[in-house]
């Protein structure tokens, strides 16, 4: 995982694409497969991808939902 470090730009770090997924599941409930469809061109590829979600799910912003679809977590 690239976590923004002194050799790791922000940008080039996986933190700076938490914001993308949470505007595409904002919209709306969706399947890994249909996200990463959505996003593929701002990934660098399936590994960063899953890299991505297993962080946001450890961080309890995204759920899995019944049928494996990712749910954005809203909390107030």
């Amino acid at each position: 995982m690239r976590f923004p470090s002194k050799v790791t730009s922000f940008n080039e770090s996986i933190i700076s694409k938490f914001p993308m997924i949470f505007k595409e599941l904002e919209s709306g409930d969706l399947s890994a497969s249909e996200l990463y469809k959505k996003i593929k061109n701002k990934v660098d590829g399936v590994q960063e991808f899953v890299e991505i979600i297993v962080c946001l799910y450890t961080l309890n912003k995204i759920e899995f939902t019944e049928g494996e679809v990712l749910r954005y977590v809203k909390k107030y």
